[in-house]
């Protein structure tokens, strides 16, 4: 049986975008950089032959990935879960850490789509395993490398 990876519909949408630039825009430069370098003579001493090589091994590599991860999605649209109040996949939640008094919001995602900067949790993060299951107004203590850091659900989104 396949393992199957969580992802939002805009996860999934991200990846099938990339996966098309690679395959239609990337792909056909790096053909044509090859073609082009192999024209300039010797490959063994040729940089820019050497370079889109590399490129090339690269952007078959990401092709690969992004085929699996999507053959493997299990696409989860929260609008159509009923979560009965809970935090679950997906879900936006607005945290309160107790100790510094600073409020944050997050939203579960699946690993691929993680990205801290942009506030988007792995589901498999310990700041979101500890939020799943929980309602607005619990207390959760997420043991991190630092110690243990106490939050407050504020609120829950399902958007």
């Amino acid at each position: 049986m396949i393992d199957q990876i969580p992802i939002t519909i805009s996860g999934e949408k991200k990846l099938i975008k990339e996966l098309n630039i690679l395959k239609k825009i990337k792909r056909p430069q790096i053909i044509n950089a090859l073609k082009e370098a192999r024209n300039h003579g010797d490959l063994k001493e040729n940089a820019e032959y050497h370079a889109a090589r590399e490129e090339q091994s690269f952007c078959e590599g990401r092709i690969r990935y992004i085929e699996t991860i999507l053959s493997k999605a299990n696409i989860i649209d929260i609008k159509k879960i009923n979560s009965n109040g809970r935090v679950i996949f997906g879900s936006t939640i607005t945290i309160l850490n107790i100790f510094q008094k600073k409020i944050s919001t997050y939203r579960i995602v699946g690993d691929d789509e993680s990205n801290f900067k942009k506030k988007l949790i792995s589901i498999n993060s310990p700041v979101a395993r500890y939020l799943i299951g929980k309602k607005i107004n619990d207390i959760v203590s997420v043991k991190t490398p630092r110690g243990s850091v106490s939050y407050k659900i504020l609120s829950i989104e399902h958007i």
